[in-house]
């Protein structure tokens, strides 16, 4: 399933109420996101501003036009809209910018033919006991635990 990162700019002075609002987001907006094909939704809220949202959605714009399509998105971009710079009057879900993806490991470990998981050991300190890189320096001191 495709994943998709955008980002958006939060108002620094408004960082808090974003917060707030995310905290416990109205029941039938989830409700709307879930039935609209929105899956592994996550925001991320750098304290300058940037939002970094990471979203699982077949098709990012069929998502956001059948959110469009209800009531309460209506209403939860009239209330969001206000805690956000540079969006000229227009809604925060029509200013999301898409970042493509340059790097993912699972698809150049499958593409080396190398396995996309490993398995690991617990010491008895609880640390797991990864794969070393045989060419790496033997001499480098390790970090303490």
């Amino acid at each position: 399933m495709p994943r998709t990162v955008f980002t958006l700019q939060v108002d620094p002075s408004r960082i808090q109420a974003y917060r707030d609002a995310h905290a416990a987001v109205w029941p039938d907006m989830l409700a709307a996101l879930r039935d609209t094909g929105w899956r592994d939704y996550t925001l991320h809220l750098r304290d300058d501003g940037l939002l970094i949202g990471v979203v699982d959605v077949d098709d990012l714009d069929a998502a956001v036009a059948a959110m469009d399509a209800t009531e309460v998105n209506a209403r939860w971009q009239a209330a969001m809209a206000p805690l956000f710079a540079g969006l000229d009057g227009g809604a925060p879900d029509a200013a999301m910018a898409p970042i493509p993806t340059i790097f993912h490991l699972e698809a150049q470990l499958e593409a080396a033919g190398l396995p996309t998981a490993t398995a690991t050991t617990t010491t008895a300190a609880g640390a797991a006991d990864l794969p070393r890189d045989p060419a790496a320096s033997t001499t480098s001191q390790e970090t303490p635990r």
